[in-house]
């Protein structure tokens, strides 16, 4: 089998080589074409160019090289047409991926093609489900609540497969652990920082951190701190903890972010992923975000009713959350001491967590469920190679 991809970034990348180890544990014989990334390069693909070219963020980036995207555009739809793949797989980067598959759709319209992580509708522009549902026969989503969302707003058919995040050993183990002890708070209790991973969260937030920490210090004397901090933003972390009043502990690398969220009590946090990372871990947080100005200026385009994905998987706010004027020190240590103590706030987001985890639990892998869909868009007999060695 012959496999086009599109993949515009790293996660996704992950993503499409998980499914071609997948489709090969059924079928054997898969050549992956197109767009990749190192993953995917390690499972025989020869990408048409650096995916690092598309990881642009913000407006004025985007419309800076825009002549160097429309050629690659072009280059991607040529390479994948001239090597005529049975199926075509786009992941993620909605505004880049689905171009190329209107493309391809318009040369080639019965070659079958699958959309991986659809655009998030729920949260802005849902009518992008309609311009989805054009380009692709079929979309595999990772979280349970979009294929809903996608329906209302006339996507495409999607299904959710399960999202890769469940297979992290380091959540599983603290979850584990957690789980098997009594959720008794840590003495003294521990408070996680996480101010975000891009130096604009950092410079937005960092110094409305400070005066919370400050101000829980006051509130409660025996509460510890600890911030983990990427390597690309570390430098603008330590130079903003130079005017904390109070100084966490600093901690780097993988093991000291796993380290932090096995002994963390509660934590604030920038809106994001790790809000999920969070709830996984079962980990009681309050979460904030500043836009930046051009954003804030087009926050009118945001329709989602929640930035909170655990608030998105259960349908109700659980995760309080803080945008902007919000962001106020007085507000955000009073909702953290309720969850650093034995509060019914605490204990409401510990018994969420174990529903987001029910709700996001598959009998699958998703590499296998993504394979199996394949195969039946194709019209391959999936029985032929006998049952998937890839472990449920």
């Amino acid at each position: 089998m012959k496999i086009g991809f599109v993949v515009g970034e790293h996660s996704a990348d992950l993503i499409g080589a998980d499914l071609i180890r997948s489709l090969r544990a059924r079928i054997g014989n898969v050549q992956p074409v197109g767009l990749g990334g190192p993953a995917m390069e390690a499972e025989g693909l020869s990408s048409l160019f650096d995916i690092e070219e598309l990881s642009i963020i913000g407006v004025g980036a985007i419309v800076a090289r825009l002549p160097q995207l429309v050629r690659r555009l072009s280059q991607t739809v040529d390479g994948i047409l001239a090597e005529h793949p049975d199926i075509v797989v786009t992941i993620d980067s909605f505004t880049f991926t689905n171009r190329v598959a209107a493309r391809i759709r318009r040369a080639r319209p019965e070659l079958p093609i699958l959309n991986i992580v659809p655009p998030a509708i729920w949260a802005y522009r849902p009518e992008r489900a309609k311009a989805l549902a054009a380009a692709v026969d079929r979309t595999i989503c990772l979280f349970p609540f979009e294929p809903d969302y996608l329906k209302a707003a006339g996507g495409p058919p999607a299904t959710y497969v399960g999202h890769p995040i469940m297979s992290d050993p380091h959540l599983n183990a603290i979850w584990q652990r957690r789980a098997e002890l009594p959720k008794q708070l840590g003495v003294p209790p521990l408070l996680m920082i996480l101010p975000g991973s891009r130096r604009g969260e950092v410079s937005r937030l960092m110094d409305d951190f400070g005066r919370t920490v400050a101000q829980l210090a006051t509130r409660m004397p025996e509460l510890r701190f600890v911030l983990p901090v990427v390597p690309r933003v570390e430098h603008l972390v330590r130079d903003k903890l130079k005017a904390w009043t109070v100084q966490p502990q600093l901690v780097t690398g993988e093991a000291g972010k796993w380290q932090a969220f096995e002994e963390a009590d509660a934590a604030l946090a920038a809106s994001g992923t790790v809000a999920l990372e969070l709830a996984l871990a079962s980990v009681p947080t309050v979460i904030t975000y500043r836009l930046d100005p051009v954003s804030y200026q087009l926050r009118g385009l945001i329709s989602g009713w929640t930035a909170s994905l655990p608030n998105y998987i259960l349908d109700h706010p659980l995760l309080s959350e803080h945008f902007h004027e919000f962001v106020r020190p007085d507000l955000l240590s009073r909702r953290l001491q309720r969850l650093l103590s034995d509060t019914p706030e605490r204990a409401a987001q510990l018994e969420g967590f174990a529903e987001v985890r029910r709700r996001m639990t598959v009998s699958q892998s998703p590499g296998e469920a993504s394979a199996q869909i394949v195969l039946e868009m194709v019209g391959a007999d999936a029985q032929l190679s006998g049952p998937s060695h890839v472990e449920p």
